[in-house]
């Protein structure tokens, strides 16, 4: 699949920036480049865009305000010079919030998030969950398919969905993260970042900024730094 996208940036740097790097990624198809909020609006709604990258600070209406007057259909990524509009752009769904300018490592995980969220999407079945004492059963169709909770390798958040990661498998379940951890069943899980929960038995390395498990390195979010900090003691 290809999905369509727009750029929506005041500084002509920044929208060319951007357009190069969302070029290296053959799932996206760029559609639209703007330099206020007002011309994409009145594009937006016909050109219907799987993607949204936006600037924040933007002549006249801004791009959080943006995104609220679209709805949450599409996949928003804010990519802005100033940290302090984080929470409020999570507040509108944001998939995604990268700070100026561009890294392209950190550009690349954005875009794995972005592609596997697009793909879960896109399918027209969701998995349902039902919790037993030590394992789940994902209800696909008429199959149910048992997993041990304790195969359970990392949950990772995409808005509306988790991830639940197996050591050989991905499945995708319509609840969100933080309502999936308040289960007893998953009291062996920490949060590690506001996407990221992992397995305690599968951590292999802690450092500053990430969590290794399964050879698979995991950011840590500056809000849950406490909460990583007690598994080193």
């Amino acid at each position: 699949m290809i999905y369509n996208c727009i750029i929506v940036d005041d500084n002509e740097i920044d929208r060319l920036t951007v357009q190069a790097a969302v070029k290296k990624y053959p799932f996206l198809q760029v559609v639209g480049i703007y330099d206020n909020a007002e011309s994409a609006l009145a594009e937006i709604e016909i050109k219907r865009p799987s993607v949204l990258f936006l600037d924040i600070d933007l002549p006249g209406m801004n791009g959080i305000n943006l995104r609220a007057k679209i709805g949450k259909e599409q996949a928003c990524i804010f990519i802005t010079s100033h940290l302090d509009y984080a929470l409020e752009s999570f507040e509108q769904h944001a998939l995604d919030f990268l700070l100026k300018p561009i890294n392209a490592e950190r550009f690349g995980f954005s875009m794995q998030r972005l592609q596997h969220f697009l793909e879960i999407q896109q399918k027209a079945t969701m998995f349902d969950l039902t919790l037993g004492a030590d394992t789940i059963f994902i209800k696909d169709g008429n199959e149910q398919i048992k997993i041990k909770l304790g195969e359970i390798v990392y949950l990772e958040a995409l808005k509306d969905y988790t991830t639940i990661v197996t050591e050989h498998k991905r499945y995708h379940v319509l609840l969100n993260i933080g309502n999936l951890l308040k289960e007893k069943a998953f009291e062996t899980f920490i949060r590690i970042h506001r996407s990221y929960a992992v397995q305690k038995h599968f951590i292999q390395k802690i450092s500053t900024q990430q969590i290794m498990v399964q050879n698979i390195a995991l950011p840590i979010g500056r809000s849950y730094k406490e909460s990583v900090g007690l598994l080193l003691k």
